[in-house]
This record gives structure tokens, C-alpha cells and sequence, in this order.
């Protein structure tokens, strides 16, 4: 099969990802195989491949937005068919016997393991799974479509429960990426008036297209103090902007795997029982919920579409805060 490989960690602008021929993988009892045909590429690549993150294994093939056709059954796999279309999300698989796991928080799971990073991902034409951390797709979405809502769509929607915004409240969104561009057709299905902070002009048409009722820059002061905002930019500098104008009792979800760090800031900053909380992958029950909400709504993701061995080029493009909306490859 083709596969696009990190062998070591480079910035996106010296092409680190490399095309090669690898064996097919073969499904282990319990797992299958997927012929993929779409993978969502997002910033948590980015940061795996320029070293943000670490990488327990090299060489690795990147892509955690996966959509697939079921290939192989492993041994004992009765969840899904051949032939049936499912998609792979970032959470790869988890211990299940943890305290955190028993308490519904696997994605704390100490012994979690993610696509693209501990095993290989999507960035290939075949990949397997464990059955039990794949999920069947909407029939509405195509696969381009589909791909973004495996991990912008899910941690999107993770962030916005964890805001605790209310149906009708004033959400704040900073940045505009795939990931925003998602939580805001869900929040205005919660009929939230959000507000959007971005410094491109293009991405605040966008926002306003999709329903926002304001955009600004991060350091601008919208019309209404926020009853929530998320962050999307691994910029800790936007904490303090996003509590300056976020009311008594509100809630700022960081939604970032890498971050710069935050600034001093004074305490009156924080005080009136404001909360600050990080957002640290998904569970199964988000990416369950989040499909069965997308094809409700349903959403409609803008999607920039690239071949396989263009992975390098649309990196550089996302470091640089070039695609609208969300990029796929397509893989066949």
C-alpha cells in the first residue's frame, strides 16, 4: 500500500512526511482493516510532526480523521461487515480498567493510545482498528465530508460541553479553524448567539456566513460579556483576552493538545468564580453523540481536498492558516 511517513520530527516547510510502499496491514483478533478512502488532516498533526508532541514510535504514519471501508475481520469482530463504511477518530484505544476509564473519563486513560501517533493512521490506503473504537458513519455525509467530524468535529463538540454554555447564551470562539467552523453549527442548533475572534478577514466572513453575530480580533471587546468561549489557537496568550470578557461565573475551555504557556495575569482577571479548563481528547460517547447531532443539524463542513502525496504541502498550508474550513486527503 502508499503510505506517507514521519521518520523524524521537521518543520511542515521541509517536507517531513515522506511516500513510501508498506506491507498491508493484517487485523489482530478483535481489530479491522480498513481501506481508506478519506483522512482529515488537523493541527494535532502539525504539531506530531514538527516535534510539538512526543512520539513514542518513528517511523509513523500520521491522519486521525479517518474514513474507511471495513476490508478484513479480525477473529471474533461482529460489530461491523465487510464492506461497511466507519471512521477512526484520534482516540485509538484505552486500557478500560483504570480508574479513570471506569469513571467514564477515557480519555484521561493513562495507557490511551492515539491514531497517527502510538500506531498508524489514516495518512495510508489501509490501516486496522479495534472494532470496539470505530464507529459507523451517517449515511448523509460524503467521505470528505465526514472525515473532519472524527476529531475537529468531536473535540469541537467535547469543548462546548465542557464550556458549559447554555442553550440561547453568548459563546466566544477564538480562532476559526476546521474545529471552529463545526462548534458553531452546533451551538447555533443550541440557539447560542456566538461571537467569533479571528485576525483573518476571510475566516470572519466565513464565521459570519455560518451565523456568528459579531467577529472581531482576540483583542477587541465584543457588544455582550461571554457566557462561555473556547480557544482553538495553542496560543496561551488568548487566555487572558478570553476572561476580560467573559461575565462573573463563565467558563473558558482551552481546546489545544499544545499550548503556549499563559501569561501572568491579575488575579481580578479570574476572579468572580471563573473557570479555565483544558480539553484533552474525546471519548467514545462524544464521537457517538457528535455523529448523531451532525447528521441532525445536519452540518456542513467547507472542505479543501488534496491527494495523498500532497500531505507536506497542505501541512505548510495549515501552519500558515491557509484552508478554509477543513483539509481531507483522498486516498483513492
Amino acid at each position: 500500500m502508499k503510505a506517507m511517513i514521519l521518520r523524524e520530527p521537521e518543520p511542515a516547510e521541509e517536507n517531513p512526511l515522506t511516500g513510501v510502499d508498506l506491507p498491508r496491514p493484517e487485523p489482530a483478533p478483535g481489530q479491522v482493516r480498513l481501506r481508506v478512502r478519506a483522512c482529515g488532516v488537523c493541527h494535532t498533526d502539525l504539531h506530531l510532526v514538527e516535534g510539538e508532541i512526543a512520539l513514542p514510535r518513528l517511523p509513523v504514519v500520521p491522519g486521525h480523521q479517518i474514513i474507511g471501508q471495513v476490508d478484513t475481520l479480525g477473529e471474533g469482530v461482529t460489530r461491523f461487515g465487510v464492506g461497511q463504511r466507519v471512521g477512526v477518530p484520534w482516540l485509538y484505544s484505552t486500557c478500560g480498567a483504570c480508574e479513570t476509564c471506569q469513571r467514564g473519563l477515557e480519555n484521561l486513560c493513562d495507557s490511551a493510545r492515539f491514531t497517527g501517533q502510538h500506531v498508524d493512521g489514516g495518512f495510508a490506503e489501509y490501516m486496522v482498528v479495534p472494532a470496539d473504537f470505530a464507529y459507523a458513519i451517517p449515511a448523509g455525509f460524503p467521505d470528505e465530508q465526514a472525515a473532519p467530524l472524527l476529531c475537529a468535529g468531536v473535540i469541537g463538540y467535547r469543548s462546548l460541553r465542557l464550556s458549559e454554555i447554555q442553550p440561547g447564551g453568548r459563546l466566544g470562539l477564538y480562532g476559526f479553524g476546521a474545529s471552529a467552523h463545526v462548534t458553531i453549527q452546533v451551538a447555533r442548533h443550541w440557539e447560542c448567539e456566538v461571537y467569533v475572534f479571528t485576525r483573518s478577514e476571510e475566516h470572519q466572513r466565513h464565521a459570519l456566513d455560518l451565523g456568528a453575530v459579531w467577529v472581531g480580533q482576540a483583542q477587541d471587546t465584543p457588544p455582550e460579556q461571554l457566557d462561555s468561549a473556547i480557544t482553538f489557537a495553542p496560543a496561551g496568550w488568548l487566555v487572558p483576552e478570553a476572561l476580560r470578557v467573559m461575565r462573573k461565573g463563565g467558563t473558558l475551555a482551552i481546546n489545544a493538545i499544545h499550548m503556549s504557556p499563559i501569561p501572568e495575569m491579575p488575579y481580578a482577571t479570574l476572579y468572580g468564580e471563573r473557570t479555565v479548563r483544558s480539553v484533552a481528547n474525546a471519548t467514545r460517547r462524544d464521537a457517538r453523540e457528535l455523529l448523531a447531532l451532525a447528521a441532525d443539524i445536519p452540518v456542513h463542513i467547507e472542505v479543501e481536498l488534496y491527494a495523498l502525496d500532497e500531505a507536506n504541502a497542505v501541512l505548510r498550508r495549515l501552519k500558515k492558516s491557509e484552508i478554509q474550513g477543513a483539509a481531507v486527503l483522498q486516498t483513492q
